[in-house]
């Protein structure tokens, strides 16, 4: 027997980033949106646990002897009582690595869960997002893969149900962003604050655009440092046409634009293609549900 399911990309629409704490981490606060593309993760009962990757950014994984996905199944079984699931996943690579894009957390919750229900594992969903938790402070979150408000380390969820649908543009300039090194530069010289701004009053998508332009992502100006490239992605995205507002995700390389409708949305993706750009049109909410 075999489970599929489709790991989304995780897009921050804001995100604001407090100086480092104490503890070596971040605060911040973001709204978090799950896109209808992303990578997929297929689980088959197996004698042992083992992993496969394929896809057009698959190989950038070749060699990992202990990437998210096998982490993250190694704490699900310890937390079963089980030890290793015996479960041979496959994934296909379809987002770019280091992207901003929560690639390898999402793949290692939508495994996690995956493997849980094929393995009919008694495990309610605040022990998954425990498990979801050994990966990084993403997981729990992309986990869930539903809009979320993030604050403290990112893992301080709650559910934001009135999103609603978001026509985007998702645009990677075929640049990696390592999150490390964006954080450093943020450290160099921090200027922003991990404040939680009031909820829309009006949640239809027009105001909920107009709404997220007043607020940003602390990290696009340390990344520009460490990356300059994603430059030139901004400034395309910005001049697309039919683009209401332009963005970097998390810690970059990849920007998002926002549109009116799928038709503004696909007319976009075809007018920013470029030779080495990823450009994919999409809808960001909730693609779980459907």
């Amino acid at each position: 027997m075999t489970l599929s399911g489709l790991a989304p990309a995780k897009i921050n629409l804001f995100l604001h980033v407090g100086a480092v704490a104490g503890d070596g981490y971040h605060p911040l606060a973001s709204l978090v949106a799950f896109a209808d593309v992303g990578d997929g993760v297929s689980v088959t009962r197996a004698e042992r646990l083992s992993l496969t990757v394929a896809g057009p950014f698959g190989g950038a994984l070749e060699g990992e002897g202990d990437n998210l996905i096998l982490r993250g199944l190694r704490a699900l079984g310890e937390a079963a009582g089980i030890g290793a699931p015996p479960v041979a996943v496959a994934l296909d690579k379809q987002l770019p690595i280091a992207a901003g894009l929560g690639g390898g957390s999402a793949d290692a919750g939508t495994a996690i869960r995956l493997a849980a229900q094929l393995l009919e594992l008694d495990l309610d969903e605040a022990a998954l997002e425990a498990v979801a938790g050994v990966v990084g402070a993403d997981g729990p979150m992309c986990l869930r893969a539903r809009p979320a408000w993030a604050t403290g380390r990112g893992d301080d969820l709650r559910d934001e149900p009135r999103l609603p649908p978001l026509h985007a543009v998702l645009l990677n300039p075929g640049l990696p962003s390592p999150t490390g090194a964006v954080y450093r530069a943020y450290d160099d010289a921090p200027a922003g604050g991990a404040d939680h701004p009031d909820a829309p009053s009006d949640w239809s998508p027009i105001a909920v655009i107009d709404w997220l332009a007043a607020q940003r992502n602390d990290l696009e100006v340390p990344a520009l440092g460490v990356t300059p490239g994603i430059g030139a992605a901004l400034a395309a995205m910005r001049t697309a046409p039919g683009c209401r507002l332009t963005r970097m995700s998390g810690s970059g390389a990849t920007v998002f634009g926002l549109f009116d409708d799928a038709a503004a949305a696909e007319g976009a993706a075809l007018a920013l293609q470029r030779p080495g750009w990823w450009v994919r049109s999409c809808l960001l909410g909730n693609p779980a549900s459907g």
